[in-house]
C-alpha cells in the first residue's frame, strides 16, 4: 500500500468511529404498561379479579403485568 492509500484507510476508520451513533430504535411501551387481553372483561362493580372482596374499579392491574 502506498502512503496515500494508508492515509485514506485511516481517514475512513476515524470517520466511522467519530460519526454520531444511529438513533435508538423505539421498542414501544415498557412491558409493565402493556394491557393483556382478558377472556371476559370485568364490569365496574363486579368482583375484582385480584381481590374478589372488592368491587372492580377498572384499575387495570389484572390486565397488566402488575407494575
Amino acid at each position: 500500500m502506498t502512503d496515500d492509500e494508508i492515509r485514506a484507510v485511516v481517514r475512513q476508520v476515524l470517520a466511522a468511529r467519530t460519526a454520531p451513533p444511529p438513533p435508538a430504535a423505539t421498542a414501544g411501551p415498557h412491558a409493565s404498561q402493556i394491557r393483556l387481553r382478558m377472556v371476559v372483561a370485568t364490569e365496574p362493580g363486579s368482583p375484582c379479579v385480584i381481590e374478589p372482596d372488592v368491587g372492580c374499579n377498572q384499575c387495570g392491574y389484572c390486565v397488566s403485568l402488575g407494575h
